[in-house]
Parts: structure tokens; sequence; C-alpha cells
């Protein structure tokens, strides 16, 4: 048995981080959104689809003309959770 967090069925299949994106949403991002891909924890995360199977991820330190970051699709299983206090406190140590 493993110890990953169980997915959340409140989650949208859909979710960014930008706040000009059709998918935001700013009391969700509050609550702790964590994201698994590929069986990996990853934090760098700027939107997801679980119906489509793919996560935008920031591609290094580049910016586009309006200041965002440059992202790359990257297509795998991906699994949102909420996270807990227990989860920060793991990723914190």
């Amino acid at each position: 048995m493993t110890d990953a967090p169980l997915p959340d069925a409140s989650l949208p299949d859909r979710l960014a981080i930008d706040p000009d994106s059709p998918f935001y949403d700013e009391a969700l991002l509050t609550r702790g959104v964590g994201i698994r891909f590929k069986g990996a924890e990853k934090t760098n995360v700027e939107e997801y689809c679980v119906s489509e199977g793919w996560i935008r991820v920031a591609a290094g330190t580049a910016k586009d003309r309006r200041g965002k970051p440059l992202t790359i699709k990257l297509k795998g299983p991906v699994e949102p959770y909420v996270k807990t206090d227990a989860d920060e406190a793991a990723s914190d140590a």
C-alpha cells in the first residue's frame, strides 16, 4: 500500500494558477492542490487537465512578451489531490 493521498472528487478536471485563465479558481487554490504526475510529486505545475492527461510546467525562467512564464506541455497520468497539513510538513522536511 502506498502513502500517496487519494484524489479528491471535488477537484475540477482542469485547473490553472493564472488569474487570466478561464480555469482559474482562487478558492480552490487557497485550499492547496497537489499534483502527482507519472507517480512523482510536481510543485511547478501551471495548469493541468486530468481527462486529456497533461500538465503545463514553466520552462526555466523564460518569459513571454506579457511577462508570463513560457510553459511546456507534458503528457502522462495526472492525479490532483487536496493538500493536508501533513502533506505540507512532509514536503518542507
